[in-house]
């Protein structure tokens, strides 16, 4: 946490070198400056904008009413008051369905102060990545259980349980890195894949739900507040219990990611 005395914002070239170097990667949801402020003070390396605004701010079942534009106005207000942390926005559903599509939304999200774009999908975004990075668009692929796709699969549901879904999620990882993705994230899978995918790329990883030895941890800020509604998933811990502040909470959670003690082993899934 050396920038909290002084040093550079944090950039992509230093979580690649943070990677290498098997520091492990802090990052959290924000929608708000607020928050914005709290979690740049507590240290955290990253900030994503999640299109998961749609379940906790806007009370949805799913990612899929989230549009550009709500991304746009929640990007901003947490860019206002991003200081150093490296900051990642959504793209949301249906708007990033062809290369043009893609470069018009993320063109809007960087412009609203996103260092980054995340999209959700394997070897069948290859194109879109591929025509965002040519234009100078860094992008995070998302594997594993899909949001946004979570009517096609049916559910919340752990992915790449089998061997043959393992290996081609494998695949799709080292295909959207070969594409220029800088980043992936890697949700609700066995942890013995998040450590067989994080062993085999040369980008970090970043997990929820996807074991302890991926490059670093996300979780969305209500849950590990334990505040969202509902039973949170076996992935999530309530950082509050035992803490007296927001703020307190979300330094032992960085604390316990820096550490190697979040995700323990019952936040995992067996393969």
């Amino acid at each position: 946490m050396g920038y909290l005395q002084g040093d550079k914002p944090i950039s992509i070239t230093k979580l690649l070198a943070m990677h290498t170097e098997r520091e492990k990667i802090t990052m959290l949801t924000a929608y708000d400056s607020t928050m914005s402020a709290l979690l740049n003070r507590c240290g955290v390396e990253v900030i994503l904008v999640g299109d998961s605004l749609g379940n906790v701010i806007q009370g949805h079942s799913s990612t899929t009413p989230v549009t550009v534009e709500q991304m746009v106005y929640h990007t901003e207000c947490v860019a206002r008051a991003n200081t150093h942390a490296f900051l990642i926005s959504d793209l949301p559903f249906a708007s990033y369905g062809d290369p043009i599509q893609a470069l018009d939304s993320a063109a809007e999200l960087m412009r609203a102060g996103a260092d980054m774009v995340k999209l959700e999908g394997g070897d069948w975004q290859v194109d879109i990545i591929q025509y965002l990075v040519a234009r100078s668009v860094p992008v995070c692929a998302h594997l594993g259980l899909l949001p946004q796709s979570v009517h096609l699969l049916g559910g919340y549901k752990v992915q790449g349980k089998s061997k043959d879904a393992a290996s081609h999620m494998l695949e799709q990882a080292l295909t959207c890195q070969a594409a220029g993705a800088q980043m992936l994230v890697l949700e609700a899978i066995p942890s013995s894949l998040g450590e067989r995918i994080t062993e085999e790329l040369h980008i970090p990883t970043i997990g929820i739900g996807a074991g302890p030895d991926c490059s670093g941890q996300v979780l969305v800020l209500q849950d590990m507040l334990g505040i969202s509604p509902g039973k949170p998933p076996k992935f999530v811990k309530n950082f509050m219990d035992g803490h007296q502040s927001i703020e307190a909470a979300v330094k032992a959670y960085v604390r316990e990611v820096k550490s190697g003690k979040f995700p323990g082993l019952e936040h995992g899934f067996a393969g």
